[in-house]
């Protein structure tokens, strides 16, 4: 899900020392404290209501997430989206494409408010391929079943997290993924801005790049990866990443970028003009590389 931040991060499966209950006939009970973290994040929605740049990275995340769709060959697709919220970014990017009826997502939610939002949504629009599950998003057995999966989706996540981190989810993302899968994250360029950093980091991972679109007026950025290198097995029980307590996050600095968050990558300085933005809204591309 979405959770408040700077740059309009989504919010966490799980938090540093939150304990988060339960489970009561295959559902999610969580405790008192866990209750108030998750509504905290149904509140954080409303920002999509007064904030004109979070609904314009909601816009590029389903405009990253149909491109991805149009790739794919004719067939069934396999998505995962991690701490999805109430699902707003696949079931719009969903709504009337073609390749609709083809997807078997599996959206995971802490939040039963959220999850309970987001089916009625995919219900009312007819996408009986859409599965909310309420549980932990950052342990990979939550996955068990919808993966290898064709387009997974990291919204939110790393702005909310430590960069060993991000760099561990970049990692260990892998191994939900099917050949060639496409990667969609999102992480604000607050200062210190890791976003040169983390697009070394998926390159170094064996991802091409796809995109980088930087969101005007704010330090908000959504990234489009594509995994070329062979995935590792799925691995139950592995930790993707974890959410920090909310003083901690790198999600409640300064909206103010920094001069040099338009930078190229290092890998991307080698080749000139490659990873450089362009206006409104600002988007890199870096030429893919041949298998």
């Amino acid at each position: 899900m979405w959770l408040e931040g700077s740059d309009g991060s989504q919010s966490p499966a799980v938090v540093r020392g939150l304990p988060t209950g339960r489970r009561l006939n295959g559902s999610r009970v969580l405790s008192p404290l866990g209750r108030a973290v998750t509504e905290e994040w149904v509140d954080w929605h409303r920002n999509y209501d007064s904030d004109p740049t979070l609904r314009e990275r909601l816009r590029t995340v389903q405009a990253r997430l149909r491109e991805a769709l149009d790739r794919l060959p004719a067939g069934p697709v396999r998505l995962v989206s991690a701490c999805a919220g109430d699902g707003r970014d696949v079931l719009g990017a969903l709504d009337g494409h073609p390749r609709a009826g083809d997807v078997r997502a599996l959206l995971v939610e802490l939040s039963p408010d959220l999850v309970a939002a987001g089916r009625a949504q995919a219900l009312g629009q007819g996408l009986r391929g859409v599965e909310f599950r309420q549980g932990d998003a950052s342990d990979s057995s939550v996955y068990a079943g919808a993966v290898p999966a064709d387009i997974v989706l990291l919204c939110g996540i790393f702005g909310n997290v430590s960069d060993a981190d991000v760099r561990r989810a970049i990692r260990e993302v892998r191994s939900l993924c099917a050949p060639s899968a496409t990667v969609i994250w999102t992480r604000g360029r607050f200062a210190p801005d890791l976003t040169p950093t983390i697009r070394s980091w998926f390159a170094r991972e064996g991802y091409e790049e796809l995109s980088f679109v930087t969101v005007p007026r704010s330090t908000k950025a959504v990234g489009a990866n594509r995994l070329l290198s062979d995935p590792p097995p799925f691995r139950p029980g592995v930790r993707l990443f974890t959410f920090l307590p909310k003083e901690e996050r790198p999600s409640s600095r300064s909206e103010t970028p920094r001069r040099n968050s338009r930078a190229p990558t290092p890998a991307a300085r080698t080749r000139r003009g490659a990873g450089a933005s362009s206006p409104n809204p600002r988007r890199s591309t870096v030429p893919r590389l041949r298998r």
